[in-house]
């Protein structure tokens, strides 16, 4: 039985509602940046794959992911009036917070984009934020929020919707709780053994308020 007293949040596809609109700018990004486009036929089968698997299918080489990933921060801040975040995410993360859960979020979106998707006053939940994370940097920005949060690894869960995600907390030795609502299939996401999956927003607070019971 372990109790978490601290949750590492991904942002996109986990606490923000955006995969709609990434696949409303997605073509617009592979035509500034030479990648291949993804077809509407393709969306959920591609939905199954890793990061790398996904550069791999687009043609996108590493070099270009800080430029991508800039686009399409500013991008979203254009559009930020028409991104919400999940039914019940505010809910959630002020229940947590009321329980004396730590919240963390790292993301590889920017904080302005964060703090106006969830409002100032759930984002300033946050006691940890790492913003502008690289594609494959979240590790060591789980690090970094260990460290100053002075957490035992034990005790810690982040909570994503990519298999990235999954990697990264298995390599910074904290476990994974996979949501089924964000980018990546639920399928891909069980594949990865997670510590806990959650169906649903509520299924969080139940697993996090109180001890929790490994798989």
């Amino acid at each position: 039985m372990t109790a978490y007293r601290l949750a590492i949040f991904d942002f996109d596809g986990t606490l923000a509602d955006s995969f709609p609109w990434f696949l409303q700018r997605f073509n617009d990004l592979a035509d500034r940046h030479r990648f291949k486009r993804i077809e509407e036929h393709e969306v959920e089968s591609l939905r199954g794959n890793s990061a790398r698997q996904m550069m791999a299918h687009l043609r996108l080489p590493a070099w270009r992911l800080p430029l991508v990933a800039r686009d399409m921060r500013a991008w979203m801040a254009q559009d930020i009036h028409t991104l919400r975040p999940f039914p019940g995410v505010p809910e959630m993360l002020h229940a947590l917070a009321d329980a004396g859960v730590e919240l963390a979020v790292v993301t590889s979106n920017s904080y302005e984009n964060v703090r106006r998707v969830l409002g100032t006053e759930t984002a300033g939940l946050m006691a940890h934020v790492e913003c502008g994370a690289s594609m494959f940097g979240k590790r060591a920005r789980f690090r970094r929020v260990l460290r100053r949060s002075g957490t035992p690894a034990a005790h810690v869960i982040s909570i994503g919707d990519e298999i990235r995600d999954a990697e990264a907390a298995q390599a910074a030795g904290i476990d994974f709780g996979a949501v089924a609502w964000g980018y990546t299939s639920p399928p891909s996401l069980r594949a990865q053994s997670p510590a806990l999956f959650f169906d649903s927003v509520e299924d969080i607070v139940r697993a996090l308020v109180g001890p929790v019971s490994r798989p």
